[in-house]
């Protein structure tokens, strides 16, 4: 969501329940006190971060839709490690990539994270997939998967619709725009939840132990895993981001739809005003492009501002992940020790 969806009241009460579940869920991995996690926590970061910049097209609509990844992240991270770990790829896209609105963050957060990783998850995909990770077969993960991720989209797409409609500072009609989003995130759905049964199935032959219970034993530590998807996250965002559809996503495509203009304008109050000056001044490759000024970039000062905007983005998710979950263990182990 970009601001101009969102009033200062809507966007604020957003922040502070988006920031609840996420002190609650630091809270509850401390209490699991292991840093084996961390390293896998970072570059599923960096890996849901590149493949959200694949955007691919829903054919007779002229829309597009790309991964959430809230469901992947949950499955195997569990679900409040997947909330830290979407937040931090939030922030990073808003801030440094002016991707969604500073204002609409936790709307964003709660609409991706919270619904994904919080209700889908445990109330979807793991009764039908099976409780024990072991008993899992491709076809329950499968339907699982393709299950919740739909339901899981059609409950933030309404999140979206609703967050609009009780900040009141557009145009946009509850019925016409909720009749929009909900079918094309429809479509999106079934996608998501294929690509999840697919990563679920390539991380379980790769390393099953990793949907076990964390232990503090060597053959825990995801290390090969870890590897294997650094690298294909380098590769989704510095190759394969070249050729995502260029077509709108799907809650751009319902209101241009709704509103008849390619983009809203934003409410012009001072909290807005102070909200993308920040952006701003922190966004280094906005769009993830290279700010072209008056000239036209070339197809390769195109490429070349995605793909690094798809390293560096992943890079910076992955780091920030990393010293959080580092910096977290350090301080809950000198408060244990005092």
């Amino acid at each position: 969501m970009a601001d101009a969806l969102v009033s200062p009241s809507v966007g604020g009460t957003m922040w502070a329940v988006s920031a609840v579940v996420a002190a609650y869920s630091v809270h509850r991995l401390n209490r699991e006190d292991n840093t084996a996690k961390i390293p896998l926590m970072g570059v599923m970061g960096a890996f849901v971060f590149a493949a959200q910049m694949i955007n691919f097209s829903i054919p007779g609509t002229g829309s597009s839709g790309h991964l959430g990844g809230g469901l992947i992240l949950a499955s195997i991270l569990g679900p409040y490690a997947a909330f830290l770990v979407m937040a931090s790829v939030l922030l990073v896209q808003c801030l440094f990539f002016a991707d969604g609105g500073l204002l609409a963050y936790g709307c964003n957060l709660f609409n991706m994270g919270f619904l994904s990783c919080m209700v889908a998850y445990p109330f979807l995909f793991k009764p039908l997939a099976g409780g024990n990770p072991a008993t899992w077969t491709k076809g329950r993960i499968t339907l699982a998967s393709i299950v919740a991720a739909v339901i899981g989209l059609q409950l933030g797409a309404f999140g979206v619709v609703v967050e609009t409609e009780a900040s009141g500072v557009t145009a946009l009609p509850f019925g016409q725009f909720a009749l929009l989003m909900q079918p094309i995130h429809l479509a999106i759905g079934v996608v998501e939840g294929l690509a999840t049964a697919a990563v679920i199935l390539f991380v379980r032959n790769m390393q099953p132990g990793v949907f076990q219970p964390f232990l503090k034993t060597r053959s825990s530590r995801p290390g090969k895993l870890v590897i294997v998807l650094a690298l294909i996250a380098a590769l989704i965002g510095g190759v394969f981001s070249w050729y995502a559809a260029s077509d709108p996503d799907g809650l751009e495509w319902a209101m241009a739809k709704t509103s008849m203009m390619e983009e809203l304008p934003a409410p012009e109050t001072d909290t807005h005003h102070r909200m993308a000056v920040i952006q701003e001044e922190t966004a280094f490759l906005p769009d993830y492009s290279f700010a072209s000024g008056s000239t036209e970039p070339t197809p390769a000062m195109e490429r070349a501002g995605t793909s690094l905007s798809g390293l560096l983005g992943a890079g910076i998710v992955f780091v920030l992940i990393v010293l959080g979950g580092w910096a977290t263990s350090r301080f809950r182990h000198g408060k244990s020790s005092v």
